[in-house]
């Protein structure tokens, strides 16, 4: 360890912090793992802002939360670090970038139709993508995954979501049971960090390390809390009753607001467990596009930097624009406005969970009764991600299923964005441009 390495880092002001948050809402792709990992890598490993068992400690919280665990543990830190308004900004930063980018895709997808240059770039990435999650899933767990009781723990949460479908929040329910016995029985299986090696130790100190105290602003209390509630419920009334009374209770705005509420606050385990209720709601019942745009939405979602539940942005551009909520003259400003309504409704409960809930949690900060749940969660959540890994390979390597083509080309790109990423240490957004190319020479040739 270098004498620079023994001293904590700097501290950080919040427009360095601005620029960082504004950088990973461009480069996070690969869906919440691979977002995990870059953020592992940056705050933890790199610039060290925070240690490792704080970073796991609050993406244990995230990941029990309903909505985009990345984005909540962006704002968690950004919360932790600068008081509410670096969570509004970590937060915040993390969904805007993929917004206008989703816009301006939405946009060129309706207006110009198929376009073989995007389908190739398309085609290459997509298997990237998959190797990215793959290659999150291994960082990730060579960390949680510290003896075999968590290796046992990841295996049965693979084997209920793969073989079983077990719904997500049953599986977070079970593991967080045995995280809790485990905590109580053996607990030097179930501490943060317990088996931990020298791993962490090696990086050094951390701006917001182990023993740093709680900051006065993330400590509870009940008058704040009281106060972070009404704020939201009242933000909340004002944009939808503004919304009603504008256009009306039953016009189109207004309904995806109340929808999207809804799939905000009662879907769990991220975006494929969103994604279902989502196609039921804006396919079926409200008939905001068809089956097939929304899968085009997703495969626009998975290739673009921010959360996966983005392909909503997808969904309310493309009602926006169908339904003509401003005319037939104003069809890109409907499609970006219900894009942005959409997005409001969605992200508005992420910032209520953290800058509520935050302080609670950063009061259990090593208490064991309330980590070793947690940390069983955290386990079961790394078989989950495998799970999420096959899903991206059938879907990209049997796009007809298994009795169909295999797709070799997808195969071999994927292989070698694999290689970039294990073995030679590749950063995400050259692997996922380089695939992009190789993909858009592919289908050229």
């Amino acid at each position: 360890m270098s004498p620079s390495d023994t001293a904590p880092p700097a501290e950080v002001g919040l427009r360095e912090a601005f620029a960082f948050w504004l950088k990973l809402g461009f480069i996070s792709f690969g869906g919440p793992a691979g977002q995990i990992s870059i953020m592992h890598q940056e705050l933890v490993e790199r610039r060290r802002w925070i240690s490792e068992q704080r970073f796991l400690h609050a993406l244990n919280y995230c990941m029990v939360l309903p909505g985009p665990e990345a984005q909540q543990l962006a704002t968690y830190i950004g919360w932790l670090m600068h008081r509410t308004w670096g969570g509004l900004v970590a937060g915040g930063l993390f969904v805007l970038p993929s917004l206008f980018i989703l816009v301006a895709l939405s946009w060129v997808y309706l207006a110009y139709g198929e376009l073989p240059a995007v389908e190739g770039v398309l085609y290459g990435i997509k298997p990237a993508v998959t190797a990215i999650v793959v290659f999150a899933a291994w960082r990730i767990g060579s960390r949680a995954l510290k003896n075999a009781w968590l290796w046992a723990i990841a295996v049965a949460a693979f084997v209920a979501i793969f073989a079983l479908h077990t719904p997500f929040p049953l599986i977070v329910l079970a593991a967080g049971l045995l995280g809790h016995l485990g905590g109580r029985y053996r607990p030097d299986r179930f501490a943060v960090g317990g088996g931990h090696g020298q791993g962490a130790a090696c990086l050094g100190p951390a701006l917001i390390d182990d023993d740093t105290p709680t900051p006065a602003h993330a400590r509870f209390s009940w008058p704040h809390a009281t106060r972070v509630l009404a704020v939201f419920a009242v933000l909340w009334l004002v944009v939808l009753g503004a919304l009603s009374l504008a256009f009306g209770w039953s016009a189109v705005l207004t309904q995806m607001g109340w929808f999207f509420t809804k799939a905000a606050l009662l879907t769990f385990g991220g975006a494929y467990a969103v994604l279902p209720y989502v196609y039921q709601g804006a396919v079926e019942h409200y008939q905001w596009l068809t089956a097939p745009q929304m899968i085009d939405g997703l495969a626009l979602g998975e290739t673009t930097p921010g959360p996966l539940i983005m392909v909503v942005a997808f969904v309310g551009f493309v009602g926006g624009w169908t339904h003509a909520v401003f005319g037939p003259d104003a069809l890109f400003a409907a499609g970006a406005t219900a894009a942005a309504v959409v997005t409001f409704f969605t992200f508005l409960p992420s910032f209520l969970f953290i800058l509520l809930g935050g302080p609670f949690i950063e009061t259990t900060h090593g208490k064991l009764r309330f980590t070793a749940p947690l940390t069983g969660i955290t386990a079961a959540v790394v078989g989950v991600i495998v799970n999420l890994a096959v899903f991206f390979a059938y879907h990209v390597l049997w796009p007809d299923g298994l009795a169909g083509r295999f797709e070799w080309a997808s195969a071999l790109i994927g292989a070698a964005a694999a290689v970039a990423l294990f073995r030679f240490k590749v950063g995400v957004i050259p692997v996922v441009l380089m695939a992009g190319v190789l993909g858009l020479a592919w289908r050229l040739l």
